[in-house]
């Protein structure tokens, strides 16, 4: 039987290569011109537990995955337990019986359905006895989930082969040969097949991270510094493992307090910087972040939300750190916040931002989650780089650092310019000879302030807020990752809804909005205290008519979400 979205899971312990499997799955239906969407749910461990895997695909974009598959590979009893419910009709699940002992009465039963009555089929394939005739039989086991996809879906036995060789080159042999005999056990057990019809093209899939990573390097990043800490940790292993290509120093500090001085100290030699880091990593940055405040260096920062506060959820998704981002850093001076709401739009938004950092010698914040950070699929992007100012060099006589110019943008200097440039943490005077006078302090707190107004009228000219679908329909309000899970929703319910997600958070796009106020709008977000809602209310006068929130760490299910909004659009 067909399907116009398939969805395929697989689940097993850490260390069974289960994310690999998933990515696997993944990259073949972008080879074959589909779109693809890739969601990976682990616990913060190394070995053991419970991991899966869920690949959504189409032949038009996908902006989720979904919660109920129709086909489900189970490698372990943990596996089975969890998700059994989640087969979807007509479905398959693939399990082990030495895993699932039960699981061999579905077999024999009537229908095929398993003991507990669900929707779909049950089959038994010895996945963990045909691996154990291999060296490291554990390690073996993902190749099960390659396997059955490729029976399930109609590739052949040679198709297979082809994609182990490309995907698992080592132990090539072994890996074949178990492949093959998964493949035919797979035939032997279920004649239930979902053909997918090639797309139009391929396309590249990527995660959230690496598109971050690119927009970066697009706009000239010279040096990326960072700790490691999820879901931020793949952007820092994506550009070290390709520093070279990329042309970019990265470098993994002993801290984050580090990794914030590493990145002003070379921002202010001329150096393009960015960090990143989760909220625990980034809340350590906040004085190097205020010190490029007062100093009006520029650096981009990426800050991918978890599920918080303190460690919390650490593998897990969350929308929490929003007036943390808006907020960050003590004392006043300008920031730029903008929060992506798809793969295309994060490579877009971060070279965007790093080109706002040094047109305007400020910070800028790509605020991010877990679900767009590590979550990978397939993406068109536009590889236009951004346009680079040079350093102003408008005055005359001697060098003043931090002139008060009618565009509030002082010149930058670097070594070797023959000029003597100071860059203070202390208030300072144009020169940046450290001060406590009076009147000058005022002129600086002016200076610096007057700055926001600059960049205000300068993202006026960007994408600050999109619309999606027929703005005359109901809306919906939404922001940053969520964004993918409405627009699914929406399309998966088949609801008549408009949704606006405003792209940048600071400057707030008010411009953009005035005339929706007493539009009673839906907002949709993954916080418990509501943070954009009372963002839309304080700064655009929008009232909600009714809010939508997810905080347990998992992202919107589609349909789930298309049901609420139903509910509470009717």
């Amino acid at each position: 039987m067909s399907r116009d979205v398939f969805t395929y899971l697989v689940g097993g312990k850490a260390g069974e290569g289960v994310k690999k499997a998933g990515s696997v799955s993944a990259n073949l239906f972008a080879e074959m011109g589909r779109f693809a969407f890739q969601y990976d749910d682990y616990q913060s461990l190394v070995r053991g537990g419970h991991n899966f895997s869920v690949v959504t695909t189409a032949t038009r974009d996908v902006g989720s995955h979904y919660g109920k598959a129709d086909l489900i590979v189970a490698l372990d009893a943990l596996s089975y337990g969890k998700h059994r419910g989640s087969l979807a009709p007509g479905g398959v699940l693939v399990c082990d019986p030495e895993s699932v002992p039960g699981a061999d009465a579905a077999r024999n039963s009537a229908d095929g359905s398993a003991p507990d009555d669900g929707p779909g089929t049950v089959v038994t394939v010895p996945i963990r006895a045909e691996a154990k005739k291999y060296p490291l039989p554990g390690l073996r086991v993902g190749v099960a989930g390659a396997a059955t996809l490729c029976a399930v879906t109609g590739l052949t036995a040679d198709a297979l082969e082809e994609l182990i060789r490309a995907e698992y080159p080592r132990d090539l042999e072994n890996n074949v040969a178990y492949g093959r005999a998964i493949y035919a056990a797979v035939l032997a057990a279920t004649d239930v097949r979902f053909p997918l019809e090639r797309g139009d093209r391929a396309r590249p899939l990527l995660a959230g991270n690496e598109c971050i990573a690119l927009g970066a390097v697009a706009a000239g990043l010279d040096v990326y510094a960072a700790y490691p800490m999820t879901p931020s940790s793949s952007l820092l292993h994506y550009l070290a493992k390709h520093d070279d290509e990329l042309g970019v120093t990265v470098m993994h500090p002993e801290s984050e307090i580090a990794v914030a001085n590493i990145a002003v100290g070379a921002a202010s030699m001329g150096a393009r910087a960015m960090v990143g880091s989760s909220g625990g990593g980034f809340a350590l940055m906040e004085e190097a972040l205020s010190f490029a405040g007062m100093a009006e260096i520029p650096l981009l920062c990426m800050l991918s939300a978890r599920s918080g506060p303190s460690t919390g959820v650490p593998t897990y998704t969350e929308q929490a750190d929003l007036r943390f981002a808006l907020n960050q850093g003590h004392g006043e001076f300008s920031r730029v916040v903008a929060s992506p709401g798809s793969f295309a739009e994060a490579y877009r938004v971060t070279a965007e931002l790093m080109d706002i950092a040094w047109r305007f010698q400020t910070v800028g914040i790509v605020l991010t989650e877990k679900h767009l950070s590590e979550c990978s699929a397939t993406v068109d992007i536009d590889v236009e780089g951004a346009a680079w100012p040079e350093p102003s060099l408008a005055l005359t006589g001697a060098y003043r650092r931090y002139a008060v110019t009618e565009d509030v943008v002082s010149p930058m200097l670097f070594p070797p310019s023959g000029e003597l440039v100071k860059w203070s943490s202390y208030e300072h005077d144009e020169y940046g000879v450290t001060t406590e006078d009076g009147e000058t302090i005022t002129l600086m707190h002016d200076k610096r302030n007057r700055k926001l107004a600059t960049i205000e009228e300068h993202v006026k000219n960007l994408s600050t807020v999109v619309w999606h679908g027929d703005p005359d329909a109901p809306l919906i309000f939404t922001y940053g990752s969520t964004t993918m899970s409405v627009l699914e929703a929406v399309r998966a319910g088949g609801l008549n809804a408009a949704v606006v997600q405003p792209v940048y958070l600071e400057p707030f796009p008010t411009w953009e909005l005035e005339g929706l106020k007493g539009t009673r709008p839906v907002v949709v977000e993954q916080s418990s205290t509501g943070q954009f809602e009372t963002l839309l209310r304080e700064k655009a006068g929008i009232e909600a008519l009714a809010s939508v929130r997810r905080y347990d760490g998992r992202p919107f299910e589609p349909l789930e979400l298309a049901r609420e909004l139903e509910e509470v659009l009717s």
